[in-house]
């Protein structure tokens, strides 16, 4: 057994505990979206047999979650943690035993201790650190991106690591329920961190991010769910009396029943298909 590194020494992380919460959220974000997808040409990376940050946007309080469901996907045995403000730590202190570690972004100390911790974390070859580096909810189509300082101090302090910026937003297409939309940018490698200033690696990181995130808003605007894979297939329908009556015609008219809104088959009295395509209403 590996002799445990400083991070373990800091932060109570258990996992079974994360590998139990990971199947939970698994199957919650199957019932809160109609699927989770990840970009055809941001697909998941594979990841160099050393340290990874992920620096990912904060588009809602969804965020932590997705990327928990995420790591099952991951090619690898990877570890995972992640830094969380100490008071949303206090609420939920279960989530240490996650890999989440407290701090308070408005002081020195707590800036400090994220990067001890992270530093800490970042030993061991196999480990990954998820971080919202823009430090509150901001809407994933606000320009530019802006992150705080820290992840730039970080990646100043580090050597032989690679960066992945993580794209997410969660757009209405034609369900009752959301889409979860990931895309991966380009990787940021890290040979020796103190060849570039601390802004100099915030900018890069930045620059990144939004490029990432820019694609991702102009495939989410094409709704074309075939430029995305599907990770975790979720709720689709509008439910209720609506797809009650759906269903019964369906059966009445010796037909299958697709719960999906975006088609719509022979449910007009003279059957003709109806579709919804890019937000249009079509006969045909």
């Amino acid at each position: 057994m590996p002799a445990p590194s400083t991070a373990d020494a800091i932060i109570r992380r258990s996992p079974r505990v994360f590998r139990f919460f990971r199947w939970y959220v698994r199957h919650y974000l199957a019932r809160g979206f109609h699927a989770l997808r990840i970009s055809r040409t941001g697909p998941m990376p594979d990841l160099p047999d050393r340290p990874v940050i992920v620096v990912l946007n904060h588009a809602s309080w969804w965020d932590p979650l997705v990327a928990i469901a995420l790591t099952s996907d991951l090619p690898g045995h990877r570890v995972h943690y992640a830094p969380i403000e100490s008071i949303g730590l206090a609420q939920y202190p279960f989530f240490e035993r996650l890999g989440f570690f407290g701090i308070d972004t408005s002081t020195r100390s707590g800036a400090a201790r994220f990067l001890r911790t992270g530093l800490a974390v970042l030993e061991r070859p196999e480990v990954m650190l998820w971080i919202t580096a823009q430090g509150a909810f901001v809407d994933p189509r606000d320009r530019p991106i802006r992150l705080r300082p820290g992840i730039g101090h970080l990646a100043h302090r580090l050597s032989d690591s690679v960066v992945w910026t993580l794209a997410i937003e969660y757009p209405f297409w034609n369900d009752r329920c959301p889409e979860a939309l990931l895309r991966f940018g380009r990787p940021i490698a890290i040979s020796d961190g103190s060849t570039a200033r601390p802004r100099e690696w915030t900018s890069a990181i930045e620059r990144s991010l939004e490029e990432s995130q820019d694609a991702l808003a102009a495939e989410a605007r094409r709704r074309d769910p075939d430029a995305f894979s599907v990770l975790i297939g979720g709720t689709a329908g509008v439910g209720g009396v609506y797809d009650g009556w759906r269903r019964m015609r369906a059966w009445l008219g010796g037909r299958k029943f697709r719960s999906e809104h975006a088609i719509r088959a022979a449910e007009s009295t003279d059957d003709r298909e109806f579709h919804v395509i890019d937000g249009r209403n079509t006969f045909e």
